[in-house]
């Protein structure tokens, strides 16, 4: 029987862990594996995702699949635990368990949905019918990005929650591959920026983690059908660039390590 406290606390906001990408850059050891499962620090990579999720208390991740996802799907059961290199189950240390379901781009329409495309995807999964919409509230995440020490806060969906923005980002100082970085950051009102090419304002790089209102992906910011059931590739950068136009996206910096794992190399540096 839960104590009045326990009844008056909000549902914890799901999370959509992306891992859908082919993995070009990350030839040829995706040619077999995809990039979500390749070893890092002896686990998969997405494992340090969604144990990080459950100690933030998510108890709800849906995962979109398409390149080798079978092997995704294998690899990871529907609870809170996986299999990954050998016969002993690892779980998590959590009591309670978080369901982990799949949304399989490329079983349903052969190629992975792109970004947008996924997301209103999975949107059904997020946030079921028969259990209302909620806040609509949900963490956004890629499951090729090594952050360890990021913390999925209860506090941080509260205050997005509160603050009635499409979208928080998280934005990390620019690496070696993308040094022009991605948006900009206002100080005195937390805004994430879009900047134009030619601003001389410093850019900071997305760190692919960010708190998402389920409105962005619904019109005017986008008109894919929640759903997607016609399978429409559609990418998430020009809603969140419409959005920074109107001031309905937030921002802060990470300084936690931070690497976007996209070739051989940075993962044979995180592995050295």
């Amino acid at each position: 029987m839960p104590t009045p406290t326990q009844a008056m606390s909000p549902a914890p906001a799901p999370a959509m862990l992306l891992a859908a990408g082919r993995g070009e850059r990350m030839r040829p050891l995706t040619d077999t594996c995809p990039k979500p499962l390749l070893p890092v620090q002896g686990k998969p990579l997405m494992q340090w995702h969604l144990e990080a999720l459950q100690r933030g208390g998510c108890q709800q991740v849906v995962t979109n699949t398409a390149w080798l996802e079978d092997l995704i799907v294998q690899t990871f059961n529907g609870l809170f635990g996986l299999q990954p290199l050998s016969n002993k189950r690892e779980q998590l240390s959590n009591s309670y368990k978080m369901t982990l379901q799949y949304s399989t781009e490329g079983r349903d329409f052969g190629a992975a949905l792109e970004t947008a495309g996924g997301i209103c995807r999975a949107l059904p999964l997020l946030f079921p019918p028969t259990d209302g919409v909620g806040r609509g509230v949900f963490w956004v995440l890629a499951a090729d990005v090594f952050t360890p020490g990021f913390v999925f806060s209860s506090d941080a969906v509260e205050r997005f929650a509160a603050s009635g923005k499409l979208a928080h980002l998280w934005l990390v100082p620019n690496p070696a591959h993308n040094p022009r970085g991605d948006f900009g950051l206002d100080a005195a009102t937390g805004l994430a920026l879009n900047l134009p090419k030619d601003d001389p304002q410093p850019r900071y790089t997305y760190s692919t983690i960010g708190l998402y209102h389920r409105n962005l992906f619904a019109p005017p910011w986008c008109d894919v059908v929640p759903g997607n059931s016609q399978g429409v590739k559609a990418a998430l950068a020009p809603l969140l660039r419409a959005a920074m136009d109107q001031g309905q996206v937030s921002a802060e910096l990470y300084a936690g390590a931070w690497t976007d794992v996209g070739t051989p190399e940075r993962l044979a540096q995180l592995n050295a």
